[in-house]
């Protein structure tokens, strides 16, 4: 008899090199049990984060959720998405209200109607605003509140952080859904799920940049006092690497993509002149060896190029000063030796690997430990804290934010029946 799905929460990972479901539950003691896990290849589906291929990327859910629901024994109808892709921009706003009466409190409706005018910004054509993240709030020229409900003020002003996406990339990861028999619960940012399981509550205040590197893109976000003040999305990631060495080597690509699991290195400078790795040749050709030095020469380029790209992220926040928790590095791309020396040489800030082992209870799926596993097991925590506030898009690590009740799921809802709409009217 399988598991009722009542407060278990699964959360699916999609992207450019694998498709992964991980079923969790919180267990009593706030601590997450994963009950099960399933990861196939993605298969060409989704290219750099974005899906290109509707029904390889179907094809690829339906086996990672059968793989977790079998492991799990719960039967699956909803999920957490994440999303991601060089799509994704962020910008920073400030909004401003007038109240009618100063003397009464501020409350949960007057920062809503604060947030909801940030969604009547002008974007780009084809792009919708995906999340309206506050940061801090100024009442009657006072600065610097977190929470001003229950303050008497006639003005209030809002710091935000606006997050923004092609709506047609979030409708495609809806549909690939849709077509695979599941609900989703709610869409979220993949680094913004990342920072959920590898970043601490000290890291946040103290400031710390979180960099996943994936297989089709490097994810950006940066937290300081427990606001996400930037974002961005770096169109390289494990697979160019993998791409590099096929070149560089003249090798072909599953040969590119063991050489640089198994004997990959970001710092060439770490390794001996003289190992060698023998790879057999194509069709009874003689076998091919290879420096070890010289492939990690090929990586550490195309890493070094990344995390200059990472650095001037950083520089264009303006808080490279202020980042005491330095940086953490996860994703599959941060499996590579020395890619934390690496980071720390190329921005002045240390670095660790993060793995989303924190909020996990012992005794689970040994697996899941591993950084490739960050954003899946992120999105199961997230959809837990919903469950515990009560339903609604969790937006950022701490506390949830007064009225915020509406994810991105919702409003792609009302974009995709808006659409039906016009359809319905042409006709």
């Amino acid at each position: 008899m399988a598991e009722s799905q009542e407060k278990i929460i699964v959360g699916l990972d999609i992207g450019t090199t694998k498709v992964c479901a991980i079923v969790g539950r919180a267990n009593q003691y706030g601590k997450v049990d994963i009950l099960g896990m399933g990861k196939v290849a993605s298969h060409g589906g989704v290219t750099r984060g974005v899906v290109s291929n509707i029904d390889r990327t179907v094809a690829a859910i339906q086996a990672a959720i059968k793989e977790a629901s079998e492991k799990s024994n719960v039967d699956i109808q909803r999920v957490e998405v994440g999303i991601a892709g060089a799509h994704i921009n962020s910008l920073q706003h400030r909004g401003m209200i007038i109240r009618n009466d100063g003397e009464s409190e501020i409350n949960a409706d007057d920062l809503k109607k604060l947030e909801n005018d940030m969604f009547k910004l002008a974007v780009k054509p084809g792009d919708r605003i995906l999340h309206v993240l506050p940061q801090e709030y100024t009442v009657d020229d006072e600065p610097g509140i977190i929470d001003p409900i229950g303050m008497a003020g006639v003005k209030v002003e809002g710091n935000f952080h606006v997050i923004t996406g092609q709506i047609s990339a979030a409708k495609n990861i809806y549909k690939c859904v849709e077509k695979s028999n599941l609900q989703v619960t709610d869409i979220a940012l993949e680094p913004l799920a990342s920072s959920e399981a590898v970043l601490s509550s000290d890291e946040l205040e103290a400031g710390v940049v979180l960099v996943d590197i994936g297989g089709g893109t490097t994810d950006v976000a940066i937290f300081y006092d427990n606001i996400i003040c930037h974002t961005a999305v770096i169109p390289y990631g494990g697979n160019i690497i993998t791409e590099d060495i096929k070149q560089g080597c003249n090798v072909m690509k599953a040969h590119a993509e063991l050489l640089k699991v198994k004997f990959g290195s970001a710092l060439a400078s770490e390794l001996d002149e003289n190992e060698i790795v023998t790879i057999p040749g194509i069709r009874g050709r003689a076998a091919k060896e290879i420096s070890v030095k010289n492939l990690s020469k090929v990586i550490q380029a195309r890493i070094q190029e990344i995390m200059e790209l990472v650095h001037f992220e950083i520089k264009q926040s303006g808080l490279e000063k202020k980042l005491a928790g330095g940086i953490v590095i996860t994703g599959g791309g941060s499996q590579l030796k020395h890619v934390d020396q690496l980071a720390e040489f190329v921005t002045g800030l240390d670095a660790r690997i993060g793995y989303p082992n924190e909020h996990l209870a012992k005794g689970m799926v040994e697996e899941v430990k591993s950084p490739i596993y960050a954003t899946g097991v992120g999105l199961v925590l997230r959809g837990l804290a919903a469950e515990r506030i009560g339903g609604g898009d969790i937006i950022s690590p701490g506390p949830k934010q007064p009225g915020d009740k509406v994810g991105i799921f919702s409003r792609i809802k009302e974009w995709l029946k808006d659409e039906v709409e016009v359809e319905d009217f042409k006709k």
